[in-house]
């Protein structure tokens, strides 16, 4: 069984920021930047994919560098136009530096205002004349070699074009292409690789006023609530801690966000918003902390919405969210993950799976990191032991992308918007609660 994927994997800087994301696909044993050896070939792998950014591009790409790789036959049929200009970078590699008809439509892109990367550069006569129209080099960190990626990198810089180095997958590679002057990276390792934060906890800051506004309502809408803390590892965490506390001393432990939301009743789930958001008020999550809370968040709707597809899975629905949302708290919070999952009731699967990657529960969590680190081989080994038809992964897959990027506008959007639509009462209450709120 092979497999039709697309998937973004990320490209980051020498800090570990992610500027941008490469589009890869993969099927039919065709690759998206494959040099196609019959032109039937190229028009069907062309098509797919055109088809299917139609439906999702829109959506899905908005508002992120998108680096995508275009055949004679995409950039022919106009793909690139499915994208506002800000939003890609077309890369291209030897079948189409050799076309002359594909040149030229480059050349039109360029002028039109697009930025172009060129795959696997090479010092070649045939790429002197595209350095003009280049923006963005790429080379092989792991096959080129140091001293040909020195070279390119100096070369590019000297031509104030930045230099991409893909194929890191290890750490000692990694710091050698920084130590090179490489303007970013690539590769297995960049894509599963985290800053580590440096303070005990984050949470989503803006995220906080809302649930102060929803919590103070005449008429609070719990599953409103639950969903706002459920797009927070942060919060999840926190929360299902408390609950669980000897403080409350349940006979049944709490083990999802809606019984731990239940378990707490609306007015302490107030002073535990409240206290959160005091002890937050001077530090805004930062671009590292909100990598981690979307990494969570997407990786616990994925692992939700496969639930519906796999066989024989030893947990709910609800657990594998909570599994895939946990997944990053050993960033989150500074403790190892052990000592973190000792602290929360959930399932030993769960743990066997985010701490060794065991049974069915750790098989259905390493194809969500297989995902999102573009190991094809792998994706259709773990597709094929969980039962999950590997031709709806790419359709779920953009789902759950579209609805993390619809949820997360709404939760990073200025709090002023909601505190305008809520009951002047529960806003005074919800911004003189911090001080008010007791200790316990």
């Amino acid at each position: 069984m092979s497999g039709k994927y697309i998937v973004r994997q990320p490209i980051k800087d020498a800090a570990g920021n992610i500027i941008g994301n490469e589009i890869l696909y993969h099927g039919a044993n065709l690759a998206f930047n494959s040099d196609s050896s019959t032109s039937s070939e190229e028009f069907a792998a062309a098509n797919t994919i055109y088809n299917f950014l139609t439906q999702s591009s829109q959506k899905t790409f908005k508002g992120t560098l998108n680096f995508m790789t275009f055949t004679t036959m995409l950039l022919m049929k106009k793909t690139p136009r499915l994208f506002d200009k800000n939003d890609l970078v077309i890369q291209i590699d030897d079948s189409v530096i050799i076309h002359p008809l594909s040149m030229h439509l480059v050349q039109q892109y360029v002028r039109e205002g697009y930025r172009v990367a060129v795959n696997d550069f090479q010092f070649a006569p045939r790429y002197l004349s595209l350095l003009d129209d280049i923006h963005y080099i790429k080379v092989n960190g792991k096959g080129a070699g140091d001293i040909t990626v020195r070279n390119a990198i100096e070369i590019a810089h000297s031509m104030n074009i930045k230099c991409i180095v893909t194929g890191i997958d290890s750490a000692e590679l990694h710091q050698r292409m920084v130590n090179l002057g490489a303007d970013a990276l690539e590769g297995s390792y960049v894509a599963e690789s985290l800053k580590t934060a440096s303070h005990n906890s984050s949470y989503l800051q803006s995220n906080f006023f809302q649930l102060m506004v929803a919590v103070t309502k005449d008429e609070p809408n719990v599953e409103e609530i639950e969903q706002m803390i459920g797009a927070d590892a942060g919060l999840s965490y926190g929360l299902l801690k408390m609950v669980n506390s000897a403080y409350f001393a349940l006979r049944h432990r709490a083990t999802t966000i809606r019984q731990a939301v239940m378990t707490l009743g609306l007015g302490q789930l107030k002073q535990w918003i409240y206290l959160l958001s005091a002890s937050n008020a001077e530090n805004e999550t930062d671009d590292t902390s909100e990598e981690f809370l979307k990494r969570s968040f997407m990786r616990a709707n994925f692992c939700s919405e496969l639930m519906n597809h796999a066989k024989n899975m030893p947990i709910s629905k609800s657990e594998a969210y909570l599994m895939g949302m946990f997944s990053t708290l050993n960033y989150l919070i500074d403790a190892p993950m052990e000592e973190i999952l000792a602290e929360v009731p959930v399932a030993d699967e769960i743990k066997a799976a985010l701490l060794n990657r065991e049974g069915r529960c750790g098989m259905l969590y390493e194809l969500v990191l297989s995902y999102e680190s573009a190991n094809w081989e792998r994706i259709t080994e773990l597709a094929e032991a969980l039962e999950i038809p590997d031709n709806i992964l790419t359709s779920v897959y953009f789902i759950c992308t579209e609805n993390v990027n619809t949820l997360w506008e709404q939760l990073t959007n200025p709090y002023q918007d909601a505190v305008d639509d809520a009951a002047p009462e529960g806003a005074e209450a919800a911004a003189v609660a911090p001080e008010a709120a007791p200790a316990e």
